[in-house]
């Protein structure tokens, strides 16, 4: 089997934005435009492509990420085929001529906009080469916008940006530019402008090749090409030196012949927006309505402008071996390198790996090598997804987004490689839960199935957590939100029929210490025959905030022998998952094995693992023991006239209120405020504003819990798992 399209001409992009922007309409215009569906089906009446949970069309939101794949020729905008495949160095000529104009591949990943199912984000702008990030024109910049944003510059994502629904009531283009450039950057700005406004807008003028392209309808299937407006000359033109003036920045040659007065080529200027939109420095704006024809620029500019997976350059990763930096090209001929970014559970073919290849190409019944464990997993099936549907392959190539039936022992994060040449690529990493509920089994006949379901329901979800309570004997379910959560108790009932029983959302606090202490510990135990003898000195020390655990060995001339050390290692972690004063796991803190001593008969293991066990209950006791709780970013949009309620009600709940703006006729009020305060908040506000105001929030940091707050919380606990009080 040969590659059916060029790796040039594959494009890898998710669509990302804030909840209600309209990433799955814009994804669903896509698709109608690129041929794929012949009706844009509507979010609300649960017909789109990719939200195709019953969860998700009964609520209209997307909570899984979906992929689909469309294919798109260029219309308006054609790159020259220097640019698009420029000659390298020692070649003798270049193939670019097959790719100038010619139909593109493109991977589309639809992800959620909820901030609860951020992860599925998280690991898909890991995989993907661009993005579109939506925005809705009636609200500009909102918070989950701001938090895609900083995913994308975290994974160095290329993007460009579509203001949508400024055809509708209140939609309005330059103000959500405007947000645009105060909340995220300066450097995006608009390749074309709208003509009209809001419900008039018929067309766009093209700010490359100052066309205009207007349409009767936003469903038409083409434009008419024509003049740019009279009444708009003078805006286009000076948008035009502007937008000139921000991508020349990014090649020098271009820079000095825009300052010698001398005119750009049309070649020219697509070659310098396309240079800078891939150096990260540029933005490209577009706008209209995600479900018309406006949509066609936009394939445009993404096949365009967006990098290949070979403009996106080598991977680089680590030799199993030697532990080495490595490098992969991003081409069939290197050896095979890909990334597991996802496990789902299909219905009807069992266990799904989402992976993508970065380097050689992999044939079904071959064999791959797990680096994290070292093991071989057989690939069976390859399908290519199509949202719930699959298209088996036989062999998939350098740049292809596809998933694996059945692997055994394969996880979201995992490196699957060449057998005989491994690759470790880094892995990916995911936000802590912020809230917990305790989840109990109908029935006796639900016990075991539920078991099985949460396993795989954490083996999809990197966010979700399960562990037990020793103390009450429950199963602790945790999750990003009161939705996630929610979510899972559904799919469970849903798609495992496990009825369960689910008490009140928890906070999941969070201890941690704030200044360095020391303290000694051991454990002896003598009743006839063999004993128990463990002995150690231990240091602890705060950590910044998200630093985690570490431990560090000082013991020198053999104090204590090197099998004793991993146990205490281990003593520890085990004790800081169950906290010191109140029972929550102890985050965020070095500590050090610094002396001790053992006995040549009655010195195990276990010994050592006890007595690190109650050295560390004794040592951070001394060290200033504090309870953390999650601060959410929250933001209420309120009519003027309620401000004040608003206000006065989240002073009332511990909140910070950082700022205060208008959006339209509304204000909008930015605050952290402690997530203990905030179950129940959407029934008070509707209350409170007769159902006329809406919020939202997003975990933002861990912060100490004030002392008063702190006692009712060790409190509570009491007669569950507290050891002793501060």
């Amino acid at each position: 089997m040969s590659r059916e399209y060029p790796i040039e001409l594959t494009r890898n992009i998710g669509i990302i934005a804030h909840i209600d922007a309209g990433k799955t309409t814009v994804t669903e215009g896509v698709l109608y435009n690129t041929g794929m569906i012949h009706k844009i089906g509507a979010v609300h009446e649960g017909e789109t492509t990719t939200d195709w949970m019953e969860q998700e069309r009964e609520r209209g939101i997307t909570i899984t990420s979906a992929a689909v794949t469309c294919y798109w020729e260029p219309k308006f905008i054609k790159l020259a085929p220097a640019i698009l495949h420029p000659v390298k160095s020692g070649e003798a000529g270049s193939p670019a001529a097959k790719f100038n104009g010619a139909r593109h591949k493109i991977n589309i990943i639809d992800t959620p906009g909820h901030v609860d199912f951020t992860v599925e984000v998280e690991r898909s702008l890991r995989v993907l080469d661009g993005a579109v990030v939506v925005f809705d024109g009636k609200m500009g910049v909102e918070p989950q916008s701001e938090t895609v944003w900083r995913q994308a510059d975290k994974y160095g994502v290329p993007r460009m940006c579509f203001i949508n629904k400024i055809n509708q009531t209140g939609g309005d283009f330059y103000k959500s530019l405007d947000s645009i450039h105060k909340r995220l950057s300066p450097n995006a700005f608009p390749i074309q402008l709208p003509i009209g406004f809001e419900k008039e807008i018929n067309g766009v003028v093209d700010l490359i090749n100052m066309k205009s392209y207007t349409y009767k309808d936003f469903t038409d299937k083409e434009f008419t090409v024509g003049e740019v407006p009279a009444n708009m000359l003078e805006k286009a033109k000076e948008y035009r030196h502007r937008l000139l003036e921000k991508v020349v920045e990014s090649d020098d040659a271009l820079m000095e012949k825009y300052l010698a007065g001398q005119e750009l080529t049309e070649a020219e200027f697509l070659s310098a927006i396309r240079k800078a939109v891939q150096g990260g420095k540029f933005f490209p704006v577009l706008g209209g309505d995600g479900r018309g024809i406006i949509v066609q620029t936009v394939l445009d500019a993404v096949t365009n402008f967006l990098p290949s997976p070979v403009d996106r350059g080598n991977v680089k990763g680590h030799d199993l071996k030697t532990g080495a930096e490595i490098e992969r090209k991003p081409s069939d001929d290197e050896p095979f390198t890909a990334l597991a970014f996802k496990i789902a559970t299909d219905p009807f073919v069992g266990r799904l790996c989402f992976f993508r290849v970065y380097s050689g190409k992999l044939e079904a019944g071959s064999y791959v090598l797990n680096a994290r464990t070292g093991d071989k997993e057989r690939v069976g099936r390859i399908v290519r997804m199509r949202a719930d549907q699959r298209d088996e392959v036989k062999e998939v190539f350098a740049g292809d987004i596809c998933a694996l039936v059945g692997p055994k022992n394969t996880f979201t994060g995992d490196t699957l490689c060449d057998v005989d040449k491994p690759m470790m690529l880094e892995s990916i990493k995911f936000a802590e839960p912020v809230i917990s509920m305790s989840i109990e089994p109908k029935t006796k006949a639900d016990q075991e199935k539920m078991g099985i379901a949460l396993s795989k329901l954490a083996e999809e979800d990197p966010t979700f957590r399960i562990r037990g309570d020793e103390e009450t004997q429950q199963t602790i379910i945790s999750g990003m939100g009161e939705l996630h959560l929610e979510i899972i108790v559904d799919r469970m009932k849903r798609e495992f029929k496990v009825e369960a029983n689910v008490g009140k959302p928890e906070v999941a606090y969070k201890e941690t210490i704030k200044k360095t202490a020391e303290a000694e510990s051991k454990y002896i135990r003598q009743s006839g025959g063999k004993g128990q003898y463990g002995h150690v000195y231990l240091r602890i020390e705060p950590l910044e905030r998200g630093k985690g655990y570490e431990f560090v060995d000082e013991i020198v001339g053999g104090v204590i022998p090197k099998e004793f050390i991993k146990p205490v290692d281990k003593g520890i972690q085990e004790s800081a998952a169950n906290g010191v004063i109140a029972g929550y796991p102890l985050v965020d803190f070095r500590i050090a094995l610094y002396d001790g001593s053992y006995h040549e008969v009655d010195s195990s293991e276990m010994a050592f693992k006890i007595a690190a066990s109650k050295g560390l209950q004794e040592v951070v006791k001394r060290a200033d023991p504090i309870i953390l709780e999650p601060i959410m970013k929250v933001e209420v949009i309120t009519p003027e006239s309620n401000m004040g309620d608003v206000i006065g009600d989240l002073n009332s709940k511990r909140a910070q209120i950082n700022e205060m703006t208008d959006r339209l006729h509304l204000k909008v009020i930015d605050a952290f405020v402690p997530l203990s305060e905030m179950f129940g908040y959407a029934t008070a506000l509707r209350s409170m504003t007769q159902g006329q105001a809406s919020y939202t929030m997003e975990f933002d940091h861990y912060a100490e819990v004030p002392r008063n707050v702190a006692e009712k919380i060790i409190e509570s606990r009491q007669g569950i798992n507290v050891r002793k009080g501060m």
